[in-house]
């Protein structure tokens, strides 16, 4: 016997006669707790969308392995979840030290343009 689908790649999915409920809620709490940002204060909106980003000057050494952790965690999160994800258009050369453009990107939801 099949039972009801309740949890499915990072998707809690909630069941009813007239509806389903579909939240990622719990895979987004996971991945705060995993890299210990639970105790670490709340903002509305992380950056603002002036701010333009340079090297860090402390060189403090990353763990590669952690950050692409953390970055492929966050992709998955914001690929299913546009709302969540920081809005901009491309910045045209927002890393001051690289002159890279440092944000940018669509998602479709099927043929139409989501975010």
């Amino acid at each position: 016997m099949v039972g009801e689908l309740t949890f499915f790649l990072g998707f809690q999915v909630k069941q009813k006669k007239e509806s389903i409920f579909v939240s990622q809620e719990k895979y987004a709490r996971n991945i705060v707790k995993k890299f210990g940002l639970d105790s670490k204060k709340h903002a509305s909106t992380p950056i603002s969308s002036s701010t333009k980003l340079n090297a860090d000057s402390s060189r403090v050494e990353v763990s590669p392995t952690l950050y692409r952790s953390i970055i492929g965690s966050l992709l998955c999160l914001t690929a299913s979840r546009p709302d969540i994800a920081f809005s901009v258009d491309a910045d045209w050369a927002g890393s001051v030290d690289a002159r890279k453009s440092t944000s940018g990107g669509c998602f479709y939801l099927g043929n139409n343009l989501v975010s």
